[in-house]
């Protein structure tokens, strides 16, 4: 095993740095609901196709419909296709139901 040394303040400068990558990771990364509110500091959110069908509960071939005939408006960089958070938000407003009164 070999052992590395280096001096305790480029190590503390290391940890900070580590730390700045976790929280950019966990700001931007997350699949979870909860993003749509976005996270303090975003600008915008944005969602890959697994987040997306996640958060619809649809199937990727579902996803793909709405891509095709323009429901749901997405970016494709390479070969990976994003979604904004506010995008599949406004998508669940278009299609809010309020509860039906029940007359008795």
């Amino acid at each position: 095993m070999e052992v590395i040394t280096i001096e305790s303040k480029a190590f503390l400068e290391l940890i900070k740095k580590l730390e700045e990558i976790e929280t950019r990771v966990t700001e931007t990364g997350q699949s979870d609901p909860e993003i749509l509110q976005g996270k303090k500091g975003t600008k915008e959110a944005w969602l890959d196709n697994d987040d997306a069908c996640h958060l619809l509960r649809v199937s990727k071939r579902t996803l793909q419909n709405y891509r095709d005939n323009g429901t749901l408006p997405f970016s494709k960089f390479g070969n990976k296709i994003y979604y904004k958070a506010a995008d599949i938000e406004k998508h669940l407003n278009r299609h809010y139901v309020r509860g039906f009164k029940t007359v008795r």
